[in-house]
């Protein structure tokens, strides 16, 4: 489970900033609550914000993070290499609006525990990089039982020499021959398969991060399969039992290969069919899955992500979850996460969102409601809602009417509207 994501001079974020899914001391919705590794935690973490606010930042920096983890390997190698894959690998984008800013580090940094055979043992792992260069790079490890005691694995600094624990003599030599200024000790690990360093690596990939904002994903996720999709009616049925939590419509599915065009092609197509059962006879109605609506195609499109994230555990961060999509769903998909029953293995759902039914202390902890405001000088700012205070210095009490005081700008992190003037139709002729 993540615990902890921190980030700094990423975009609109020039400061520091911290997501901390570590649950505070307030007692409401207790059972929201994951008692693990002496840490309480929690499941979900919903982040407002106004539009342009940055609070999809925060999706692009622990996207960025894990992108980076997975592919620096392949941004090393001879200069001519590097220089042309540079439009295939972005460079991390610092803040803009300050010189001093441009010219520094961007750091990412997790805390998360890994509770393979219930070990419980804590993980610190960040890096910072500056242009197309690691600067720095550390992973520490802390026993369940070790209190704040943390040991290096491995500690690197430009300029330093690398410091590294716990491997072979053999793994050491090869890391220090093969290491590039760009690529991290992690990703080179795991290509080397050093089972410490794979492993930090495959809690990244164990992940997923969807971005329905961008409609290019959007079109994309919308045709991926859900596995054994094609071949396997009882995958089929359990989607269609997916779907039936919000939509009884859709029966069954048909599934059709399509002849290939080119016979050197060796990438394979399938008509899919959403099959609706008539009201007049037993017979059924075949409506290619494509025609469906939007919000049925997005749900189409999460059910992989979220069968399976509860499956097997880990982290699905989503850029706004709620669009195209009914508050009441939104909100099914929440208690979903919630649920002991249904999430036995922990998983964490982490969105942005407007939706501002999702808003309340009656299906939300005060630290699981997270904003992002912009000031003056266009630097974003991310808080908890279990941290806020007023101007008088006064927490935001459990009882209060969250959405209400959320609209009227108590907490901030709405937008600063005026009327638009500028579209005020032409004065009729003799006016």
């Amino acid at each position: 489970m993540l615990i902890q994501f921190n980030f700094k001079n990423f975009k609109s974020f020039r400061d520091e900033v911290s997501l901390d899914l570590s649950a505070t001391k307030i007692t409401e919705h207790e059972s929201h609550v994951v008692d693990i590794a002496n840490d309480k935690l929690l499941k979900v973490a919903a982040i407002y914000g106004a539009n342009a606010s940055g609070k999809s930042n925060v999706y692009d920096a622990f996207d960025y993070m894990t992108y980076y983890v997975a592919e620096s390997f392949n941004f090393g190698g001879e200069e001519d290499s590097r220089r042309k894959k540079e439009n295939d690998y972005p460079k991390v984008t610092p803040f803009l609006f300050d010189e001093r800013s441009c010219d520094e580090e961007t750091t990412f940094e997790v805390f998360y525990v890994d509770n393979a055979e219930n070990s419980g043992k804590i993980y610190q792992y960040g890096f910072s990089l500056k242009r197309d260069e690691v600067v720095e790079e550390w992973l520490y490890s802390k026993a369940k039982t070790a209190r704040n005691n943390y040991r290096t694995i491995f500690y690197r600094k430009k300029g330093e020499e690398l410091e590294i624990n716990g491997f072979s003599k053999n793994h050491v030599e090869n890391i220090k021959a093969s290491l590039n200024k760009e690529t991290l000790i992690v990703s080179l690990g795991a290509k080397l398969r050093v089972a410490k360093l794979k492993k930090v690596r495959d809690w990244f990939l164990n992940n997923d991060i969807l971005d329905f904002g961008d409609p290019a994903e959007n079109f994309f996720r919308s045709r991926m399969l859900p596995e054994d999709f094609v071949d396997s009616k009882e995958v089929q049925g359990n989607v269609v039992k997916y779907f039936a939590s919000f939509d009884e419509a859709i029966q069954d599915f048909n599934v059709e290969k399509l002849p290939q065009e080119d016979e050197k092609e060796t990438s394979k197509s399938y008509r899919i069919d959403a099959l609706h059962k008539m009201t007049d006879s037993q017979k059924m109605a075949a409506i290619p899955l494509k025609m469906v609506s939007s919000g049925t195609l997005k749900m189409f499109a999460l059910y992989p992500s979220l069968k399976d994230v509860l499956d097997n555990g880990g982290t699905l961060f989503i850029d706004e979850l709620n669009a195209r999509l009914h508050p009441l769903l939104v909100r099914n998909i929440i208690l979903t996460f919630l649920s002991p029953e249904i999430n036995t293995q922990n998983a964490q759902l982490i969105f942005t969102t407007h939706d501002i039914w999702q808003f309340s202390n009656e299906l939300l902890r005060r630290d699981e409601i997270w904003l992002v405001k912009k000031n003056r000088d266009g630097v974003s700012e991310l808080y908890s809602l279990a941290d806020f205070k007023d101007e008088d210095g006064n927490k935001v009490r459990r009882d209060e009417a969250l959405s209400k005081k959320y609209l009227t700008g108590i907490y901030g992190a709405i937008p600063a509207l005026k009327p638009m003037k500028m579209l005020t139709g032409r004065a009729a002729d003799g006016e």
